[in-house]
């Protein structure tokens, strides 16, 4: 059984510090804030699923790093935000592996999507000190196909609540997220 966390960040500047020593889900969900993540894998073996769903108006920054601090660790990283506004929406995500830390899984998988004209980037880093380690990331920054939208449309379905259909399954991917935990993230998705 695995160690499950619930974040909710709004409008807010924090710092989070994790020491991971057993198997780890965290839902991290973001209205508008900035982040500072540091996570530190401390066990033999232990495995940890990050997920961060951002919904972003101004200006923000949400940067992780993951450190790979003993072997057969294996982490998931997730990132999926959703820039509303002209703003800018930066993730930095690095991925840690020791030279000591042998057979470590090391994933990450980043998206924003701009609903306008946003200012995004993305810098997915992998720092690898070991040949005996899996290690892949992905980093896609744009909009919403136009062919799902005139789907969708063609369906009768309004453009605005398109989006909305849209950013909810893009921001609420995992089926095993508490819906109840996260009341103030959904009634955001519905005012985008």
């Amino acid at each position: 059984m695995s160690k499950i966390l619930y974040i909710i960040d709004e409008n807010d500047n924090k710092d989070y510090k994790y020491n991971i020593d057993e198997d780890t889900i965290i839902y991290h969900f973001s209205i508008n804030s900035s982040s500072n993540v540091e996570i530190n894998m401390i066990k033999d073996g232990v495995t940890l699923f990050y997920y961060y769903s951002d919904i972003n108006y101004d200006d923000n920054n949400f940067n992780i790093i993951v450190n790979h601090l003993k072997s057969n660790t294996h982490s998931e990283v997730i990132n999926h935000g959703v820039n509303v506004k002209d703003k800018r929406l930066n993730f930095i995500v690095d991925g840690v592996v020791l030279k000591d830390s042998y057979k470590c899984i090391c994933n990450q998988d980043n998206q924003i999507i701009n609903i306008e004209n946003g200012k995004s980037t993305i810098l997915p880093n992998l720092f690898i000190d070991n040949y005996d380690v899996d290690a892949n990331h992905g980093a896609y920054i744009g909009k919403f196909k136009d062919e799902v939208l005139f789907y969708l449309m063609s369906r009768g379905i309004s453009r605005n609540m398109c989006y909305k259909l849209l950013v909810n399954g893009f921001l609420i991917s995992s089926d095993s997220v508490n819906i109840k935990k996260i009341d103030k993230f959904i009634n955001e998705i519905n005012n985008i």
